[in-house]
């Protein structure tokens, strides 16, 4: 029998206390002012009930929590630790905890995902906090716009790997596991066989082109005997034993099998939805074309800049071309902070249709200038200035959100909660911000002259 969860003694903070005073000073609180807490909890189910939902934490704390992680770039386990010995922590949550307790249930910042995945999208919580910060933006009429791409964490894939992993799961996990329990001999296969070609296969340092394709041909062989040998059994038996999560991992097998068998014959671009990973079937190869990485795995986000703050686009898992993105960007900046009046992107968003689009609402740009007519001085400096700002606090962001917020490789698994991972690393940049921002604004002259 399993033991009962020991729930902390929870207590709402309404009154006044010298740390509470050094709290609201201090850059944590200051980005604690920043966030519009009741708006965001609104954007939840009034009834936080339900199978993992951790209701006694309340909105609040289940939000706080989620921008405390990307805000520190810590682990849950880390988080929740430090949480148990931090005041700083628990005042910014708004849960102080009672003399004597801590929190012993480590797995609160998984269901805290999953609950939200379950009931929101993130794309509402967006909307929520631009309507709020919006107020702090001074040059709204200049849009900045760029692609990035927030990798997952996995190890390099390569079809051998893939088919091995796959060809362990069959084998091992379930039909010798099967076969144990149903008390029936295992079937005939060279599984063992394989399973000491592929540790040789392994060793080497560098394997020939020829080798990796036999490797590939006798795993893809193995991978659908086994297959077989275990849907005979779960046919005979009536599923087996296998649960939910089993069957959807076997689906992915299928796949996966059905992918590598087309690709012993046909190039790679003459597939689509490519499996590069088992344990996180949803990811795509994004080709990036950089000189040090060519290829990256993760979720590409097309995202926008104003004054500094920066939101999400589009967010997918699977590639598109950000030029695309470029009236549905100029349409959702004006929802927000009006028209645009300048614009800066790189080179691939200069395609006709887009330099049409921007000449027809009277957007300067800084493209590159076609025809016989260049840019007068005024014109010049301005589209430098542009691309500056574009070429550094635009890309500047990426590598801030990458090292400081926790999303240089995404541990998380499951598609919705990489995403959600992704928007706050995002906004947490951007409420930093904005508490400095204000935090500027407030100060003495004198002490901003110092």
């Amino acid at each position: 029998m399993k033991d009962k969860i020991q729930l902390p003694l929870f207590k709402d903070f309404d009154g006044y206390s010298p740390k509470y005073h050094f709290f609201k000073n201090s850059l944590l609180g200051q980005v604690h002012d920043s966030i519009p807490w009741d708006a965001l909890v609104a954007c939840l189910p009034e009834a936080r009930t339900g199978r993992g939902a951790p209701s006694w934490f309340g909105g609040k704390g289940m939000f706080a929590l989620m921008f405390l992680k990307s805000y520190l770039n810590i682990s849950d386990r880390q988080l929740l630790e430090r949480y148990n010995t931090d005041w700083s922590l628990q005042y910014f949550c708004g849960k102080v905890l009672a003399e004597n307790q801590q929190i012993k249930d480590m797995t609160i910042m998984t269901r805290i995902r999953a609950y939200l995945e379950k009931h929101c999208e993130w794309e509402n919580f967006q909307e929520v906090l631009i309507s709020h910060w919006k107020q702090d933006v001074n040059n709204s009429h200049v849009l900045l716009m760029d692609a990035s791409c927030y990798e997952s964490f996995i190890r390099y894939p390569t079809d051998v790997k893939l088919l091995w992993e796959s060809c362990v799961w069959v084998f091992e996990k379930q039909l010798f596991r099967v076969c144990g329990e149903m008390g029936i001999a295992r079937p005939r296969s060279k599984y063992r066989e394989q399973k000491i070609a592929q540790m040789g296969y392994s060793r080497k340092r560098k394997n020939s082109f020829k080798e990796t394709l036999r490797r590939r041909k006798a795993l893809v062989y193995l991978l659908g005997k086994g297959m077989g040998q275990l849907q005979q059994i779960l046919n005979r038996f009536q599923g087996a034993g296998l649960g939910l999560a089993d069957y959807a991992r076997f689906a992915v097998v299928k796949k996966v099998h059905q992918q590598q068998e087309f690709l012993l014959d046909n190039p790679p671009s003459a597939l689509k939805d490519r499996i590069v990973s088992l344990h996180k079937p949803y990811l795509r190869p994004i080709v990036r074309g950089k000189e040090n990485k060519p290829v990256e795995f993760g979720a590409k986000a097309h995202i926008l800049q104003v004054d500094g703050l920066t939101f999400i686009d589009k967010l997918d898992f699977n590639a598109f071309n950000e030029c695309t993105r470029l009236k549905l960007s100029v349409a959702k900046h004006k929802r927000f902070f009006g028209p645009a009046k300048q614009l800066g992107a790189d080179r691939i968003y200069a395609t006709n249709k887009n330099r049409s689009f921007c000449t027809d609402h009277k957007i300067f740009t800084c493209f590159p200038k076609k025809g016989p007519r260049k840019h007068d001085k005024s014109e010049k400096i301005l589209s430098s200035e542009i691309s500056r700002q574009r070429a550094t606090v635009m890309e500047g962001v990426f590598g801030t959100h990458k090292e400081h917020y926790g999303l240089r490789k995404i541990r998380v698994k499951g598609e919705k909660r990489e995403k959600l991972m992704i928007f706050f690393g995002i906004m947490a940049a951007n409420a930093v911000k904005i508490a400095k921002r204000r935090a500027e604004k407030e100060s003495p002259p004198e002490q901003k002259a110092a």
